[in-house]
């Protein structure tokens, strides 16, 4: 068969069902492999929109997504969304067409140093010069990919190459145990948990793994430990139980931090640095930390543990779990309580009432009062994804879905159809700002034409909202951040989908429902005022200015 053939034939092996791409001259014998598969390819209208599509897919699956592209531009393109995905600990494999081997030592057309370009984005990438190491290159390529800490990879297939033939045949994939946590680690992190008056948990991307999440749920209501979850841990223990503290990454001193600053451990779970750096919840270096993760703690001033449990988290918390009863280990909850308690007040005071603006936070507790608990809110990055980490409370794993790693603009529309291809049966809100919806709103097309249904929500300012929001708190002043806008209704509707453009807060609640539940492809488009933001960093200043002067 021909090395095109193989490699379908082991994207079939590993279980792909979609590969997200824009057709190339240079990949063209890979299309017409996939045709002949089980592998739906998904032309998409940008390489970019593609690699958030697999992104997603990779997120909310624990598979890798695979996106295609050709070459030098092709390639270029597919660079941000692979970003993220390494960045965000997404699995994801892409694959891009390239000249043929005669071509790559001079200068020649639209040839790139593409696998030099994917080396900083990548856990690994490679190019098959060889037919006899396709299946394994394959094969490498997801395993590296789905291995925690996920991320993204590379193949890169020289169109001369695909056309050769081969008598190899697919590599079966082995699943892989990750090891228990070490004895003497647990015993140490048992004798400090039992020891502390005030711990508190810092849930990260890593512990919204499915097991993970149920094991530190066990935990978190054996012993009633505070809970603040990353923005991408989101969902890794409910924020309807008495124990959540919602979230933790606001570069201003939210309340939560209340939590943390008066804790005298921390237990950091699944947590990635890229997310929030440790100097911001620790700027003293001083607190004793306790480190729950599938790999070692980096080295940092402000982050240095004293255990490190480094195993499979899900097991680390099942050993604790099963050892826990021969310890009191057991928190007071009346510690965080009235933290918590300021946290659902400052969300529920957002509330819209007839006659005023909207806002986002008002209109996340609209939303919130629509969409059920196992429903997906997938944000895109602006100001309105600090207001939805903040005051938008989630029930499960993948409830919510952040880029905070890389933290692109441009992947919840592209995100939306991923998200719908995989549950096509889940009520699905792709929630952006105007200026990330026009980086990818070529993709509806892809949404309509693959029938797929969730609502795009566009919390329309016309402005580039939080970097304004940043400058006017830095210099007083916004500037370069102004922009003008279609009419996104009309533009929907030029798709052939429905839009809605609600001007009360009567509306705003009838049509967001009847979006949600038509369970159609919808556009809702929301204007939004940016004062509530200028508020925000107000009042937290000046909490942190009472907190500075009562010496806490």
């Amino acid at each position: 068969m021909k090395v095109s053939d193989l490699i379908v034939r082991c994207l079939e092996q590993e279980g792909v069902r979609y590969v997200f791409g824009v057709p190339g001259e240079e990949n063209e014998d890979l299309l017409f492999s996939l045709e002949r598969s089980s592998i739906q390819f998904v032309p998409t209208r940008h390489e970019q929109g593609a690699a958030f599509m697999a992104d997603v897919w990779g997120r909310l699956t624990g598979k890798a997504g695979v996106c295609l592209a050709t070459l030098g531009p092709g390639a270029t393109n597919l660079m941000t969304g692979v970003a993220d995905a390494f960045l965000d600990k997404s699995p994801l494999v892409a694959i891009t067409g390239q000249a043929g081997v005669g071509r790559v030592y001079k200068e020649s057309h639209q040839y790139l140093d593409v696998v030099g370009m994917f080396r900083p984005i990548t856990k690994w990438n490679g190019s098959i010069a060889d037919p006899d190491v396709a299946a394994e290159m394959v094969r490498k390529a997801f395993k590296i990919a789905e291995s925690e800490k996920p991320g993204a990879t590379h193949i890169e297939l020289p169109e001369d190459v695909a056309k050769m033939d081969t008598a190899l045949q697919p590599l079966r994939s082995i699943r892989v145990r990750r090891p228990d946590p070490d004895r003497k680690a647990l015993a140490d992190t048992l004798t400090l948990l039992s020891a502390s008056k005030r711990p508190l948990i810092i849930a990260g991307n890593g512990a919204i793994r499915k097991l993970a999440s149920v094991q530190l749920r066990e935990l978190v209501g054996r012993c009633h430990v505070p809970v603040a979850h990353t923005f991408m841990g989101q969902g890794a223990i409910s924020d309807r139980t008495p124990e959540s503290l919602m979230t933790i990454g606001l570069g201003l001193r939210d309340f939560v931090m209340d939590a943390v600053e008066q804790a005298d451990l921390i237990l950091t779970i699944g947590y990635d640095l890229t997310e929030y750096a440790p100097q911001r919840w620790n700027p003293a270096a001083d607190k004793r930390i306790i480190h729950i993760d599938f790999s070692p703690a980096e080295v940092y001033r402000h982050y240095q543990p004293v255990v490190e449990l480094v195993a499979d988290i899900s097991a680390s918390l099942r050993e604790l779990n099963a050892s826990i009863g021969q310890h009191d280990c057991r928190c007071d909850p009346t510690w965080y309580a009235p933290i918590r308690q300021r946290i659902l007040d400052d969300i529920a005071s957002y509330d819209l009432t007839a006659g005023q603006p909207f806002t986002v936070p008002g209109v996340l507790n609209v939303l919130r009062q629509i969409l059920g608990d196992d429903d997906l809110l997938i944000s895109d990055v602006g100001s309105h994804k600090i207001w939805i980490a903040r005051n938008f409370p989630v029930a499960t794993p993948n409830g919510c879905l952040i880029s905070n790693g890389l933290a692109s603009m441009g992947i919840a529309l592209p995100g939306g159809v991923a998200a719908a291809l995989h549950q096509p049966q889940r009520r699905i809100v792709a929630a952006m700002g105007d200026g990330g919806f026009l980086m990818n709103a070529q993709e509806l097309e892809t949404a309509k034409r693959l029938g797929v249904a969730f609502t795009v929500l566009i919390f329309n300012d016309n402005d580039y909202g939080l970097i304004s929001w940043k400058q006017r708190m830095t210099r007083g002043h916004q500037t370069g951040t102004r922009l003008t806008n279609p009419d996104f209704k009309r533009f929907a509707e030029s798709f052939g989908i429905t839009g809605y453009s609600p001007r009360t807060v009567a509306d705003l609640r009838q049509q967001l429902r009847q979006a949600i539940e038509s369970h159609q492809l919808c556009v809702v488009d929301v204007p939004v005022d940016q004062g509530v933001n200028d508020a925000l960093a107000n009042k937290l200043q000046r909490q942190q200015s009472l907190a500075t002067f009562h010496g806490d």
